[in-house]
């Protein structure tokens, strides 16, 4: 029995089990909502950047143990969501299996990539994404973090933040395809990042190579094949459920890989510039704010 608790609470708790994404059910699930957290977000930060920038406050500020604690969080709640998704996409599966001969799914890899046509947002893995996109508010500290010990605001963390919230919010509203896959290597990712983090902001040594860096190289990759396959399935199988949503996501995650691409180029032609670890690698082929109005 103790063996099978874990599963219990991550899969088979009735609260995951009948979970359904609607207005009146789940926290944050309007668009008004969703617009008013990410304009109060950018509000936030540019209103704090200005500030410290009026002030003329040459010494960093110090936070003591927050960022630390920040990326244990982080890190904790990747690996629960993570281990979580990865049991309910495993059962959902199960139980759903002999459904696939109507849809053309044949492998449970299919049904990763592709979701059936009139797929609804409800039950355990939908619970997962939804707990997912509430996790992606917790990011939004990192900025503040940034802002408070550098002095810096990039307009693509700005841009970045709001639309990973953006897409989260569009997986779920639009049960699109992929999205387990998605944040599965997602936040194994998040979770080995954010460990790494901890790691060294509580004085451990450092990887002698880019390890963030070459993190999100790994999942742009992931990303960029799996997109591929998504639409191939799509044309073969006459449709993929939320496939406008996708297309949009498709369109985003193009746009970060070439600036990665930018990014990664101009450190391999300046190898004397030393690659920060503790920067957000979200920070790629962006503008410094203030460098940018002077």
């Amino acid at each position: 029995m103790a063996l099978q608790s874990p599963t219990y609470w991550l899969a088979e708790h009735p609260s995951i089990v009948n979970f359904r994404w609607s207005p009146t059910q789940s926290w944050g699930s309007t668009w008004s909502f969703l617009f008013t957290a990410i304009s109060a977000y950018i509000a936030a930060a540019t209103t704090l950047y200005t500030l410290l920038i009026l002030s003329r406050r040459r010494r960093p500020i110090p936070l003591g143990p927050v960022p630390a604690a920040h990326s244990l969080a982080v890190a904790l709640i990747s690996a629960v969501v993570f281990v979580g998704m990865l049991l309910s996409a495993e059962a959902e599966i199960r139980e759903t299996r002999w459904f696939w001969s109507r849809t053309k799914t044949s492998t449970p890899f299919q049904w990763l990539l592709c979701f059936p046509l009139g797929t609804r947002p409800s039950g355990r893995v939908f619970f997962w994404s939804y707990v997912f996109y509430l996790s992606r508010f917790l990011h939004l500290l990192r900025t503040f973090f940034t802002i408070l010990r550098r002095r810096n605001l990039t307009f693509f963390t700005l841009f970045n933040q709001s639309i990973l919230i953006f897409m989260s919010f569009l997986w779920l509203e639009f049960s699109q395809s992929f999205q387990v896959l998605a944040i599965l290597l997602t936040t194994l990712l998040y979770s080995v990042v954010y460990g790494y983090r901890f790691w060294t902001a509580v004085g451990l040594p450092r990887a002698r190579f880019p390890f963030v860096v070459n993190c999100q190289a790994v999942l742009l990759g992931c990303n960029l094949v799996c997109h591929f396959a998504v639409l191939f399935l799509h044309l073969l199988k006459g449709g993929c459920n939320g496939i406008g949503a996708w297309g949009f996501n498709s369109v985003l995650n193009g746009a970060i890989l070439l600036l990665f691409l930018k990014f990664y180029a101009k450190k391999m032609h300046s190898r004397n510039t030393k690659v920060s670890e503790d920067e957000d690698s979200t920070h790629w082929g962006s503008v410094n704010l203030k460098e940018k109005h002077t």
